[in-house]
């Protein structure tokens, strides 16, 4: 069980965009995962006469390591560490390790 999905709010711990917050876009694999708004870069593209596009320079949204994120507790306000806690039918959920809440999907 992943303990950081898609569409979670997490804030950056590390690295250049530290403090930043946003919305998870999707898991790249295991490991990496696109936040929006964090680690965005200029990408300088060449024109394509044959699909059509225009050359210039583009902002692309680059991939973070999911151990430089943590989850954001909308009720205390900060980030947070994600536990897993098996229900009385043996089912998982997620939930807020400082509170014990569960975190709503």
């Amino acid at each position: 069980m992943n303990k950081i999905r898609k569409g979670d709010q997490v804030i950056v711990l590390t690295g250049r965009d530290k403090g930043k917050r946003g919305a998870v876009l999707q898991r790249v694999d295991e490991e990496r995962i696109v936040v929006e708004g964090v680690n965005v870069v200029k990408k300088h593209v060449k024109p394509n006469p044959m699909k059509g596009t225009t050359g210039g320079v583009v902002d692309k949204t680059l991939s973070i390591h999911q151990s430089n994120v943590a989850i954001f507790n909308a009720t205390t306000g900060k980030a947070d560490r994600v536990g897993i806690k098996i229900l009385a039918d043996s089912k998982k959920v997620r939930v807020f390790k400082s509170s014990g809440d569960e975190i709503k999907a």
